[in-house]
């Protein structure tokens, strides 16, 4: 048997990243099937079988895999979703996008959301959890991470409201949407990523062309057309592009706005139709 708080801290002293003690207690709940803060309370041992699992699991991890990945799972918008290398790990700056969303829909939830590169399907599923009455598209050029979206949906019990499709973008897209998001590759080409990104995440759903803008330049000048009454269209972007983006924003026509993520960071971009 073995004292899991022992445990815990020699796991975190061999682990990478600027979360090894995090990252440890929830490897170690996962071994034990247990919520991470009941690992912490309890002083139980822990048995050396699940000492064998717990330290397969960490060398894992060692190897930059991220946690997510090794669990199989991350949460967002404090909703549970499957995640593995033909996604996005969904992060919580994303959840911007969410808050955003609600704050300009407040007393009048949308009936139509539109989601453009929808991975996972993290930012579709998360307001539909929120507007019981909405409907959801999700498209993404990836029949791989549609269909980790499926799930997703089928798991959060949203798949009556959300139908995801493959696409290159808006191609093909019909109608009007009250609500656009889109979290696009806004990385520029060559740029240097952690370990725990660079191998294990999509490059398709990481990098935007020679300047990251690319997705931008492409979609900005839809948007009008795709955005009913009253509608909005939600974007995140990188550090530093907030000024071209506006620019770009202006160029199509649309009137923009930005919003802080939790660190105070410029993280998303609001588009309306300028013309409404």
């Amino acid at each position: 048997m073995r004292d899991r708080h022992a445990l815990l801290r020699g796991a975190a002293e061999t682990l990478p990243g600027d979360t090894p003690r995090l990252d440890a207690e929830l490897l170690l709940a996962h071994v034990l099937g247990e919520e991470r803060l009941a690992v912490l309370a309890s002083r139980e041992a822990v048995s050396e079988t699940d000492a064998v699992r717990f330290e397969r699991l960490l060398a894992r991890r060692r190897t930059h895999e991220p946690v997510a990945h090794i669990l199989g799972e991350r949460e967002f918008w404090s909703l549970p979703f499957r995640v593995n290398r033909d996604v996005l790990v969904p992060r919580p700056d994303s959840e911007t996008l969410v808050a955003e969303a609600l704050a300009h829909f407040r007393g009048r939830p949308p009936e139509r959301v539109l989601d453009l590169g929808t991975g996972s399907g993290a930012l579709l599923l998360a307001v539909l959890s929120e507007w019981p009455e909405a409907r959801g598209l999700g498209i993404d050029l990836s029949e791989a991470a549609l269909a980790v979206a499926r799930d997703n949906a089928a798991r959060l019990e949203l798949a009556d409201r959300a139908t995801f499709r493959a696409g290159d973008w808006v191609e093909g897209v019909e109608g009007r949407f009250d609500l656009i998001l889109c979290n696009p590759p806004y990385i520029e080409a060559g740029a240097e990523l952690m370990p725990d990104v660079a191998l294990f995440e999509p490059a398709s759903a990481l990098f935007g062309g020679v300047d990251g803008l690319d997705p931008y330049r492409l979609l900005f000048p839809r948007m009008a057309g795709l955005l009913a009454p009253g509608g909005v269209a939600i974007f995140e972007f990188g550090v530093g592009q907030e000024v071209a983006l506006g620019a770009l924003a202006a160029e199509a026509g649309l009137a923009s706005r930005l919003a802080n993520d939790l660190s105070g960071r410029p993280r998303a971009i609001l588009l309306r139709d300028g013309m409404h």
